[in-house]
């Protein structure tokens, strides 16, 4: 199968893009640089010189499924720019594959796209989406969710797959933040990490994107998950002591964390400082909030099951 990727330079496509190369696909990739270029080569993949907004119809000429994998996914950033690439990136990809006779189109989606700012326990794909979320990449990550799926007709298939906290060999985000923060002495817990978590190795997300190619319901969503559930203190020390970090104990209650991330955002937006607030209502809300679901659809449509346990996916990190 010819398979285009987005965001194939980063953790989730070019993780994708290994899996799906290593299957024997034949993966071509947006790229929007020279440096993009060479990630994409040296993963084995083909890449084609295009963005979210120059997208066309001709860089997908003869590709028979789009993974939608690019996405802004920083807790800061300028007011639009969640928009931009978030819904505005998805419908340009849509339109392009749409008008490309693409027969399939694997959206990478996300649990936030069901949060407002509330506990989740053990929440399945019938929980409503979250368009108004007052988090931005929430609110935008549900958007985009609503357009891919409501794009869903014959000849043109589209599946959303959801996972929660991916991590893994590869990240670009977890991992990095907790060490920096580790090294700077400015971690925090939020209740003592006690909130617990369903998580998502990227080996499982690349098993799932596989078979949602040629599985599943067409216009569904799936959550794609790691056996079980674990705390925030249990996950986010296990990954800082795969790098020989130790996490401090210092701790917040919730409701001051929540406090803290509005009134740092709203301080950096009035004097327009640089870099990002110590704290933003998204990162409070996200180490304090329970966010337990049900991959039993995935599991039951798509004939997903994960490949690495969580025990096993920290040992390797551990053995690096």
């Amino acid at each position: 199968m010819h398979v285009f990727i987005t965001g194939a330079s980063g953790f989730v496509g070019g993780a994708a893009a290994r899996h799906l190369v290593a299957a024997g696909h034949r993966v071509t990739a947006m790229s929007r640089s020279a440096a993009s270029d060479a990630k994409v080569v040296a993963i084995g993949a083909t890449p084609v010189r295009c963005d979210l907004e120059t997208i066309a119809p001709a860089h997908l000429a003869g590709v028979d499924a789009v993974v939608h994998a690019a996405a802004f996914v920083e807790s800061w950033g300028p007011k639009d720019a969640w928009f931009k690439a978030n819904v505005l990136g998805t419908q340009s990809v849509l339109d392009a594959a749409r008008t490309a006779s693409v027969a399939r189109f694997v959206h990478i989606g996300t649990e936030a796209a069901i949060v407002r700012g509330q506990d989740v326990h053990d929440a399945d794909e019938d929980v409503p989406l979250a368009p108004d979320s007052p988090y931005p990449y929430c609110a935008t990550k549900a958007q985009a969710e609503a357009r891919v799926r409501a794009a869903n007709a014959p000849g043109f298939a589209t599946i959303v797959l959801r996972p929660r906290l991916i991590w893994g060999p590869g990240d670009t985000t977890l991992l990095p933040t907790l060490t920096e923060m580790a090294r700077a002495g400015s971690w925090v817990w939020v209740n003592g990490g006690r909130a617990v978590t369903s998580t998502t190795h990227i080996a499982n997300l690349a098993h799932a994107i596989e078979l949602a190619l040629t599985r599943g319901t067409p216009g569904a969503a799936y959550f794609v998950l790691d056996d079980g559930t674990v705390t925030m203190r249990e996950m986010f020390g296990g990954l800082a002591g795969s790098a020989g970090l130790t996490l401090p104990d210092k701790s917040i209650p919730r409701w001051l964390a929540d406090l803290l991330g509005g009134a740092s955002e709203g301080v950096w937006r009035a004097f327009g400082l640089r870099g990002e607030p110590p704290l933003t209502r998204h990162a409070a809300m996200v180490m304090s909030r329970d966010c337990t679901l049900d991959d039993a659809r995935a599991r039951r449509e798509l004939g997903y099951m994960p490949v690495v346990d969580r025990a096993a996916g920290m040992a390797a990190l551990r053995a690096g």
